[in-house]
């Protein structure tokens, strides 16, 4: 179709009311296109040559356009303009073969030498024109930019151009045809060509992907940047090499590392309530990641808990934390070590008001003055340190240091307000830990005082207690406690306070002195912790509303007589204790536990039990049988294996228990633990005599006459007169006021105890009698003769009892 006949179809579509026309070519399709297309003029206007691109842009081939005037391919030309002369540049509609139009911008040329006036003109698509424009004028505007740097490559990543300045590259030029290898070291110039090579093969970018690199020369730090890449591709989309954007990332990605560091701080700095451990992980953090090497200097009282002085210096800080532990410290800087004083220096001045200070190896060699003190302080390759101090509720605790060394950038401005916040935050985890110490070892001084001695010795058994806090150091209620009876008696208990902390100790107190003082009344075990349930309800009664619930103890009383070698014991919701045999068996007493001490309304129950003379009792608190999977079965089995394995009977009785408890230890028990052994005494049946007492009043000589006759076989003749009188007071009650059957026993171990009992339940008083009385002074006698006196009272009825010192053979 040639040019008019290309107007007459345009004004019949014109005509019905739909041109169909569109700028960007036929049908609205846009054309594919390689360059600019390029046609020549005469001095006429006449089209004289016609180029592939011109026939590919309009659609005209050259026999239809050559020879006739350009005017005829502008739409839209008015009439006169037709005979005008050709303007140097502009824009212009021209008429396409299938009808359409085309917005186009074109610039002329003269050609000289041809003989004759001619015209170049070279056209495009007006948005093609546009897109180039602004496509180098973001070129432009990136290359300017000083922390973005344009590389353009070729299929071989040679460079092809580039805005690199020398700066960038540690004053190294790059210029075109230069290779990565050639600026980079050499395995990140590998890399990275690997990246390259993958983005031109595949044609997928890569965005925003961050690069640590190397300069081949120069410095050996690497630089961090952001690389973005894209293939570039001619019109008919073969690669024809890559284009990447480096973006200068070291600010992004220090004030990065600034906010891991901190969040790091944040999740590993308090953790442990322990002085020491904060210290370590405070450290631990900062060393790689912000120095080289890091240490943490604590005043002397911090590490014990207490407040530090006003004013800190050198000589008054010791050595907490040293990160890495690996690395080779001087000799100067060791864990435990004190850190010498130094001299008075303004940056000295500035640390004690609470600034953190940098300083250089050449700062501290003019501050200390002393070659030799430089060498024992600085590590080896130290070029930069700062120092900060550990400040917190008032109190400087100590200080922060950090060292960079060999290589390593020295610190910035910015470095040194995050070690302010770092240290801030570390003197709080660590004022914290201080606070605590105080408090736990006060809670800690106050149990101990609370407990009984760790071990006693009395007739009726060797004892050994140990008491271990719980994993996390937490104080509790736990205890045990071995009490001496009359009688040769000795009374063993273990008990466990609900809750922990000062409150629990201080309940367990309670219950011990309680329990001292029931034991003063020779009750039965049964009847000892029903009294004792009874306290607990009324404290529990007396606590805040919100605190009854938590008020409670589980308890196991029992009383062991070497005399009849026999143990008699009752447990308040307390697990069973242990015996083990001189055989080495070992098994857990059967008993039937009662409810813990702060319920009611059940009765306890007494269970009796024969022991051989060299057996161990084990009482221990639920913290050694209950474990982390709170099976107490379980644990009741391990406890009993390891107390048969370990209850010999050459071994002493708090080595075996520290041992045991040391095991416990390594398991880290949630709960703290208490364990009391006792290893049982008899008294031998040759220092033992009993005689039945007839209802008759006439058995008071008797009874005179047979203690004479057994003292006398035990050479306490020094004894005959008192014991005499005493026993004639008890025997003459028993007959006038008891019941029979009634029983006269001597006892003779260290002390001489007369028993006599009967199957009354009164309950003898000690009174005083008027002078006209005729009765009444029997149990004063008794009092004022013997050293101590009193009665018990048990299922068979009542026993009173006096006890007199036997005086050592010279």
């Amino acid at each position: 179709m040639d040019i008019e006949n290309v107007k007459n179809a345009y004004s019949a579509a014109a005509s019905q009311g739909s041109t169909g026309v569109s700028g960007s070519g036929p049908s609205g399709r846009s054309h594919a296109f390689d360059g600019p297309a390029a046609a020549v003029l005469n001095n006429r206007g006449a089209v004289v040559r016609w180029t592939e691109a011109a026939e590919e842009l309009t659609g005209f081939r050259a026999e239809d356009v050559c020879g006739r005037p350009v005017q005829e391919l502008v739409a839209d030309l008015p009439d006169d303009l037709r005979d005008a002369e050709i303007p140097a540049s502009g824009r212009a509609r021209l008429w396409h073969q299938c009808g359409d139009t085309i917005d186009v911008t074109f610039r002329t040329t003269k050609v000289e030498g041809s003989g004759s006036a001619e015209i170049l003109v070279l056209a495009a698509p007006t948005h093609h024109v546009a897109g180039h424009e602004q496509g180098a004028a973001l070129l432009r505007a990136l290359s300017a930019q000083n922390r973005i740097t344009i590389a353009v490559y070729d299929t071989d990543l040679t460079t092809v151009q580039t805005n690199a300045a020398p700066d960038i590259l540690d004053g190294r030029p790059v210029r075109p045809g230069a290779r990565l290898s050639d600026v980079l070291d050499a395995k990140d110039a590998e890399n990275l060509e690997a990246l390259l090579r993958q983005v031109i093969e595949t044609g997928a970018p890569v965005v925003r992907r961050d690069q640590h690199v190397g300069c081949r020369h120069g410095s050996a730090r690497q630089r961090a940047l952001s690389l973005s890449a894209f293939r570039l591709e001619d019109a008919r989309g073969r690669p024809t090499g890559v284009a990447a954007l480096y973006f200068d990332n070291a600010d992004q990605m220090r004030a990065r590392r600034h906010l891991d560091l901190a969040r790091e701080v944040a999740e590993r700095v308090g953790g442990s309530l322990d002085v020491l451990h904060t210290a370590q992980d405070l450290a631990d953090v900062l060393a790689p990641a912000f120095g080289d090497l890091a240490a943490v200097d604590l005043a002397h009282p911090v590490l014990d808990g207490d407040e530090p002085s006003k004013q800190l210096g050198g000589g008054d800080m010791n050595n907490a934390a040293l990160a890495p532990t690996t690395a080779v410290w001087p000799a100067g800087i060791k864990r435990g070590g004190s850190i010498p004083p130094l001299p008075d220096h303004p940056l000295l001045r500035s640390f004690r008001h609470g600034e953190p200070v940098v300083f250089g190896l050449d700062d501290f060699i003019a501050m200390v003055r002393d070659p030799q003190l430089v060498e024992y302080l600085v590590p080896k390759d130290t070029h930069s340190v700062m120092v900060a101090p550990l400040h917190a509720r008032g109190h400087t605790l100590g200080a922060i240091s950090a060292w960079r060394c060999g290589r390593s950038e020295p610190f910035a401005e910015d470095e040194v307000d995050l070690m302010k916040q770092i240290a801030s935050r570390g003197a709080l985890a660590i004022d914290n830990a201080r606070r605590y110490t105080r408090e736990h070892r006060a809670a800690v001084a106050l149990q101990q005082r609370l407990l009984p001695p760790a071990t006693t010795d009395t007739p009726g058994a060797e004892t050994a207690g140990v008491y271990l806090p719980a994993g996390g150091g937490a104080v509790s209620g736990d205890w045990y406690d071995a009490i001496a009876l009359p009688c040769l008696r000795v009374a063993l208990v273990a008990g466990d306070v609900v809750g922990r902390g000062m409150s629990a100790s201080a309940t367990m107190g309670g219950l011990r002195a309680a329990i001292r003082t029931l034991t003063e009344l020779e009750l039965e075990p049964d009847e000892v912790l029903t009294r004792l349930a009874d306290l607990v309800q009324r404290l529990a009664a007396e606590a805040p509303p919100g605190d009854r619930d938590i008020v409670g103890a589980t308890c196991l009383y029992a009383i062991y007589d070497p005399v009849t070698r026999r143990c008699a014991m009752a447990s308040a919701g307390h697990p069973p204790p242990v015996l083990i045999r001189p055989d080495g068996t070992a098994e857990a007493v059967a008993i039937s536990p009662g409810p813990p001490l702060a319920l009611s309304g059940m009765p306890y129950e007494t269970t009796v039990i024969d022991v051989e003379p060299g057996s161990v009792l084990a009482l221990y608190t639920d913290g050694l049988v209950e474990r982390g999977d709170r099976d107490t079965g379980q644990g009741l089995r391990r406890l009993t294996d390891a107390l048969a394995a370990s209850c010999r009977p050459d071994r002493a009785l708090d080595e075996t228990g520290r041992a045991l408890l040391a095991d416990l230890a390594d398991q880290a028990p949630r709960d703290d633990a208490a364990l009391l052994l006792a290893r049982t005494r008899a008294v031998p049946a040759a220092d033992t005599a009993h005689w039945e007492i007839p209802a008759d009043p006439a058995a008071v000589s008797k009874a005179r006459k047979w203690i004479t006759r057994q003292l006398t076989m035990w050479g306490l003749d020094d004894l005959l007169f008192t014991t005499e009188l005493i026993v004639s007071e008890l025997v003459t009650n028993a007959i006038r006021y008891g019941r029979p059957p009634m029983d006269l026993r001597l006892i003779r171990h260290n002390v001489l105890v007369c028993e006599v009992t009967d199957s009354s339940s009164t309950q003898p008083r000690l009174r005083r009698a008027r002078m006209t009385d005729e009765g009444g002074r029997g149990l004063f006698l008794v009092a004022q003769l013997g050293g101590r006196w009193g009665c018990r009272h048990g299922q068979n009825g009542k026993t009173i009892w006096s006890e007199q010192a036997i005086q050592a053979s010279p």
